[in-house]
């Protein structure tokens, strides 16, 4: 399974750009599953700041032409660590190792989720119209992260209690 992020247009000459280097990226692959989905589009800045925690979109090291979309786990030497928030996807540093900063083109700011078909008659309610505009736009920062790791313990912890 092939994965990578699209970015519409080119990266920025980030000498040419100014201060507002914003773009729109969209993602194609579940490695960062349950934080972003297939089809996602991605506000990024480039050249931002890098933290532990955010999502950023980088050039793979093995095949510079693709862009994908990873989690900075923590700076190493030589750049940085990064992994998908899905642990069954492995096109990350487990595989490629450390990242150069070189490589990392830029940060995601906000995740945008397109809305889901309309079904058969093309016709949506208004409540389903305010529940997508209400989740469909968040940001992905480190604190999502922070949330995302102490998730799953709390979850197998409720399931063996179900279970019992």
């Amino acid at each position: 399974m092939r994965e990578q992020l699209g970015d519409r247009g080119q990266e920025p000459d980030r000498d040419q750009r100014g201060l507002l280097r914003i773009g729109l990226a969209e993602v194609y692959n579940p490695s960062m599953q349950p934080t972003l989905y297939p089809g996602d589009q991605l506000v990024v800045r480039y050249g931002a700041p890098v933290r532990p925690g955010d999502v950023v979109v980088l050039r793979h090291p093995f095949r510079q032409d693709l862009l994908i979309v990873k989690r900075a786990v923590e700076r190493r030497e030589g750049g940085w660590w990064v992994m998908g928030d899905n642990p069954y996807v492995e096109n990350d540093s487990r595989e490629f190792g450390v990242v150069p900063d070189e490589l990392v083109v830029a940060r995601a700011w906000v995740r945008l989720r397109p809305p889901r078909s309309a079904g058969r008659g093309g016709q949506r309610s208004m409540a389903r119209l305010v529940s997508w505009a209400v989740s469909a736009v968040r940001p992905v920062g480190s604190r999502s992260w922070r949330r995302l790791r102490s998730a799953p313990a709390v979850r197998s912890a409720s399931r063996r209690l179900r279970a019992r």
